[in-house]
């Protein structure tokens, strides 16, 4: 019976070869990732309420977390919550783009415990609307296991935090300190810098200049520390921390470098290090700033390099938008021979903002305001808003002392 007879064979042999192969287009069809079909309802929502392009729409309305979504009832309570809270549309857009998961959030159970807990810490409206904008993970991390705990570790190493100011400053800038598990990352690298003597204030400042460390892998942040004793600071020393801070961001290669850039200005590997040592924050600055700065101080005030050995903070400072501009202003003051003793240029580039316009500007009533405009000529880019902002504060500056 398993046999094929003579009349089957013979019907065989008249179908055409290439017919009784199988079609493997046909099965490789099967095999393929269906075509994600998109959530209408929720694509149509995020386009008409929130202003989405179609891509960033079609993008989230895609994703397979909303593919068994039937109703907006959810997203729709999730925008109202963040509205009636004082969040901008341009913060929920945000929000929304960045965690597309947070309009499935429940409103009671989920997200107005998180809103109650960051308003009693001290944001609220625009301000907690611009925070979660930004740091929008903070939602979907636990309240209770996660952001309540790594919150407490960090006010106990935060010292005289008035209002929580501090804090919220750091979580703004850092808000993964607080959306991490705190045993996993958090509370070991605070164990292995106070095992290495950093506590108190000497965290507390490491903290508040360079939070992003205290997430580093433990055995990354044992060979920092490692570095910076290797260097000869003490962990005694205040600038012990600055030191750690400058060495996290720098490459040893790049660190190299920079101390060629100096080599190449004729200065010693003992004053370099001697420079390094009071100032560790200078090695921060790129290497074009770095060779800017020293060119700008050996060549126009013309300054010996003891001057910068013993002040190495001057390098710190923007030759663009600091030391050209008081530079011209001085040599103002010098041609038209207004001061009585001519003092360090040094002591005049680490004056204050409002010191230097008071002593160098405003004091020559007669020329005030040539000399501002000379200032704020070479020391400003007209485009920037920050220029702007600091233009008109040296003109409501100039106006109330001169009336």
């Amino acid at each position: 019976m398993g046999i094929l007879n003579s009349m089957q064979l013979q019907l065989l042999g008249q179908i055409p070869t290439n017919a009784m192969k199988p079609n493997l287009n046909m099965f490789s069809s099967l095999t393929k990732t269906p075509t994600l079909i998109p959530n209408t309802s929720l694509f149509n929502y995020l386009i008409e309420t929130l202003n989405f392009s179609i891509t960033e729409a079609q993008s989230i309305s895609n994703s397979t977390r909303f593919s068994n979504v039937k109703s907006l009832e959810k997203p729709h309570s999730v925008i109202h919550y963040f509205r009636s809270i004082g969040f901008s549309e341009t913060d929920i857009r945000s929000s929304v783009r960045s965690k597309p998961r947070i309009l499935l959030c429940n409103v009671d159970n989920i997200l107005k415990p998180k809103m109650e807990f960051f308003q009693e810490m001290g944001l609220a409206g625009s301000d907690l609307g611009k925070f979660i904008s930004k740091s929008s993970s903070v939602l979907t991390s636990n309240l209770e296991k996660t952001l309540i705990p790594s919150t407490q570790i960090l006010r106990k190493i935060l010292v005289n935090d008035k209002n929580n100011q501090d804090l919220i400053r750091l979580i703004s800038r850092c808000s993964w300190l607080i959306a991490s598990h705190p045993e996993r990352i958090l509370l070991i690298n605070i164990a292995v810098l106070e095992s290495c003597g950093i506590v108190g204030s000497q965290l507390s400042m490491l903290l508040k200049i360079r939070p992003r460390l205290f997430l580093q892998n433990e055995s990354k942040l044992r060979e920092l520390v490692s570095r910076v004793s290797d260097l000869g600071f003490s962990v005694n020393s205040r600038m012990f921390v600055h030191a750690l801070s400058t060495v996290c961001g720098l490459s040893e290669e790049t660190f190299e470098r920079k101390l060629e850039l100096f080599t190449g200005f004729g200065f010693t590997k003992h004053q370099i290090m001697e420079m390094f040592h009071k100032h560790p924050s200078m090695f921060r600055r790129s290497e074009e700033q770095l060779k800017l700065g020293i060119d700008f101080f050996l060549n126009k005030p013309e300054l010996k390099k003891e001057a910068l050995i013993r002040r190495p903070c001057c390098l710190n400072f923007s030759p663009a938008n600091r030391l050209i501009p008081r530079y011209k202003v001085m040599q103002i003051l010098k041609s038209k021979r207004l001061l009585k003793k001519e003092p360090s240029f040094v002591s005049v580039v680490t004056l204050s903002e409002e010191k230097f316009l008071e002593k160098y500007v405003a004091k020559f009533r007669e020329d005030a305001e040539d000399l501002l405009a000379v200032y704020k000529g070479h020391s400003l880019d007209p485009s920037s808003s920050s220029a702007a902002a600091d233009e008109e504060s040296g003109d409501n500056y100039l106006k109330s002392t001169l009336q």
